[in-house]
């Protein structure tokens, strides 16, 4: 006979199972949690390291540049060629600035956060924002800034920023130190990467059609900016000109030109598989006395000593721009010795255009094949000339002691009308500008913050 259904009473947990059940429960969910975190920071962790990688790639497109418009801007007292109502102004910047002259682009490299840098650009006449690179980390620490400068090549302008130090890793043995460098294309922003190793602190220039990497003596390395390809030289490539002792004493890599190394010894200089500037002497100087000192646009600054019983042999010294392609003489200037030889030589600024070119006391114009030495007759009150228009007006300082002295406000200000060569003072609290794009001025400034500033002022007239 089947018995009947009968329920049998749920035995009630006691207070000790209570209290079991409650630890497991908890348990799980803190495992449950912790994975989930977990899962999150590896997550966050591959997405970072695909961002940093996919902005360490050899060529990248930049993003197109949100522009910013400034309702106003600060009027500083400026020469009274550039209109101060209209113009543009940034902050934060680095203290290098580089302006491509085709694109009339301006590059500077601004800080993303504690490590990371990027480089923007914009439109030097109009301050609109053209495109922005990606963030990249430098082989530095990040309280100081990369370096900026531009070059360009078969038409196509570039900027470069540029770090040097050991990359960071988790090896015992410390890496190898590398110079790095980003190219980008002046036009679209599309990045390059190249790193090369280094053993020394470098000196970097892009004055001629690519990238020079130098020891400050004779080792050197080309980069390609346009491919990214690097070619050494060393001191047994140098090609140095038969019979010429003087080149072989403090040989030093001084740039680049179209036709290859412009190399220097103590005295004289050549351009390797190219042309001798013994051969090259401006008209009566001393032809095995020929110094270089700079590289611009296609031309190199020279300094030479008088020819031996001249008059002026001992007080004065002709300085000579070159073509560079083929060293030819073409426009000289006599100027007095200094009292003091300075610490570096004067670097060469052209205008935009590139028919003017001023460095230190000295000024030229390739139109006229003329050049000028501002001074007074015996070698006093020298103008440091620091920028030129379009139009042929230079602006500088005298009694300054070099270019970032003038900018700084220190000397006197002046501004020099190339075409009849007469300096004119302008007023004391007057400041010079940096850079010159092909219609704008450029004016850096440094608020009671101590934030930098970039300012583009429009040149009025345009010129």
């Amino acid at each position: 006979m089947r018995r009947p259904f009968r329920r049998v009473p749920r035995r009630q947990p006691g207070p000790q199972a209570f209290h079991t059940v409650t630890v497991r429960q908890r348990i799980v969910r803190l495992t449950l949690v912790g994975g989930l975190t977990l899962l999150a920071l590896l997550l966050l962790l591959t997405t970072l390291d695909v961002k940093r990688k996919k902005a360490d790639t050899a060529e990248e497109r930049p993003k197109k540049a949100v522009s910013r418009t400034v309702p106003s801007i600060p009027r500083l007292n400026v020469p009274p060629a550039y209109d101060t109502t209209r113009g543009w102004e940034i902050t934060g910047v680095s203290p290098d600035h580089a302006v491509a002259v085709d694109t009339d682009r301006v590059a500077y490299v601004e800080r993303v956060d504690d490590e990371r840098f990027r480089v923007r650009t914009l439109d030097a006449t109009t301050g609109e924002r053209t495109w922005d690179g990606a963030p990249w980390w430098p082989l530095f620490p990040g309280d100081r800034y990369p370096r900026l400068l531009s070059v360009a090549k078969d038409g196509e302008e570039y900027f470069v920023a540029w770090s040097y130090g050991r990359p960071d890793t988790e090896e015992r043995k410390p890496p190898q130190p590398l110079i790095s460098l980003d190219i980008y294309k002046a036009g679209d922003g599309t990045r390059r990467r190249v790193e090369l190793p280094w053993p020394n602190a470098p000196v970097v220039r892009g004055s001629g059609p690519g990238i020079v990497v130098s020891d400050g003596k004779a080792t050197s390395a080309v980069v390609d900016p346009a491919t990214g390809d690097v070619v050494k030289a060393g001191t047994g490539s140098l090609g140095y000109p038969k019979g010429c002792e003087n080149c072989r004493k403090l040989t030093e890599v001084h740039g680049l030109t179209d036709k290859g190394l412009l190399v220097g010894g103590v005295r004289e200089f050549w351009v390797r598989g190219g042309w001798y500037s013994r051969k090259t002497a401006p008209k009566g100087t001393d032809a095995a006395s020929g110094v270089p000192a700079s590289l611009a646009r296609g031309h190199l600054l020279a300094r030479w000593q008088p020819k031996k019983g001249a008059k002026d042999a001992r007080t004065h010294q002709v300085w000579a721009l070159h073509d560079a392609a083929n060293g030819k003489a073409v426009a000289q200037v006599r100027c007095r010795k200094p009292a003091i030889v300075p610490s570096e030589d004067p670097q060469l600024v052209a205008s935009p255009n590139g028919r003017y070119l001023v460095a230190g006391r000295l000024a030229f114009d390739l139109e006229e094949k003329k050049g000028y030495c501002f001074e007074e007759p015996d070698g006093t009150d020298p103008l440091t000339l620091t920028t030129v228009t379009n139009d042929g007006v230079a602006y500088g300082a005298t009694s300054a002691r070099n270019v970032t002295d003038a900018l700084t406000r220190g000397g006197e200000p002046v501004q020099v009308d190339l075409t009849t060569g007469v300096p004119d003072p302008l007023p004391d609290n007057v400041r010079l500008a940096s850079g010159e794009g092909t219609s704008t001025g450029l004016f850096r400034w440094t608020d009671a913050k101590d934030v930098p500033h970039l300012i583009g002022y429009a040149r009025r007239g345009g010129g």
